[in-house]
This record gives C-alpha cells, sequence and structure tokens, in this order.
C-alpha cells in the first residue's frame, strides 16, 4: 500500500501529496481518497469530523518530535565517537531542533473560512490535486505524470 502524508503537505501542492507516488506504476484515485480518509481520521483525534488548527499543530508536533528523536538517535550514535555512552555539548548542539507546528498550510483548503477542515474539504482538495496530475484523465497518476507536476510547478 502506497502511503501519502496528507494531512500536513498534501493538500497544499501536488508534489508533496503525490511524491511517493513517483517510483509506482500507477495510483487510483480510488488508493488517494481512501488515504486522504485514514489521515483525516487519524488527525480528527475528538471524531468530530473537523480537524481543528489544535488537533493539526498537535499531529505536526507529535509527527516532527517522533523525527526529530529518531534523527537525534542516529546522531548521537554518530556523535559520539569514543562509543563511551556520552557526548559533549559540543557534540550535541549540532543536533535539529524541533520545528514550529504551523497550521496555516492546511487550513488553506478551510474554504468556509470556520478556523477547521472537514472532511468534505479535505476529500474536495485531495480530489482537485489529484484531478490535477491526472493529465490524461484515466483515474489513475503515474510517476511521470507525478514527476510532470513536480516539474510544471
Amino acid at each position: 500500500m502506497v502511503r501519502f502524508p496528507l494531512f500536513a503537505l498534501a493538500l497544499i501542492a501536488p508534489t508533496p501529496l503525490f511524491a511517493q507516488a513517483a517510483g509506482v506504476q500507477s495510483v487510483p484515485r480510488a488508493t488517494i481518497v481512501a488515504n486522504a480518509d485514514a489521515e483525516f481520521k487519524r488527525v480528527d483525534t475528538n471524531k468530530d469530523g473537523q480537524m481543528s488548527r489544535a488537533e493539526i499543530e498537535t499531529t505536526q508536533r507529535t509527527t516532527f518530535a517522533a523525527r526529530v528523536d529518531a534523527r537525534n538517535k542516529a546522531l548521537f550514535a554518530e556523535l559520539d565517537s569514543d562509543k563511551n555512552g556520552q557526548i559533549s555539548p559540543v557534540e550535541f548542539a549540532k543536533a535539529t531542533p524541533v520545528p514550529k507546528a504551523d497550521a496555516s498550510a492546511v487550513l488553506r483548503v478551510d474554504t468556509n473560512k470556520d478556523g477547521q477542515v472537514s472532511l468534505a474539504e479535505h476529500r474536495s482538495a485531495t480530489i482537485d490535486t489529484f484531478t490535477k496530475i491526472d493529465t490524461n484523465k484515466d483515474g489513475m497518476i503515474t510517476g511521470a505524470e507525478v514527476q510532470a507536476a513536480s516539474s510544471a510547478k
């Protein structure tokens, strides 16, 4: 199964939404919509059918923190040159801090401007992006179509 990080980046620009599809023969629209719906449900933590700014930013912080933690562990292993289980403050300073969470990009699909993204708004933006990339209108996106969309942007 191809998994797309839809909630945070995908609805804003075609490139992030379908970047993983570039190496795939083709991805049907139904798969993109199903993945978008699953991602929406993951972000909608209170299950009210809306992605609020708080839910989006909490999900972003959690995702960023997990990435930073994994990266920091790898950096620690790399920076601990004497393998004594400790690194100096200078070595540790090379690690990257957690990026600031900002739901503004995701909220661009908030068409009714109520400060939340509904499933309908999320799905509509996903389908619009899919339709723009699916240049031959066969209901599938190919790696070539993703590359073309990336180049055009």
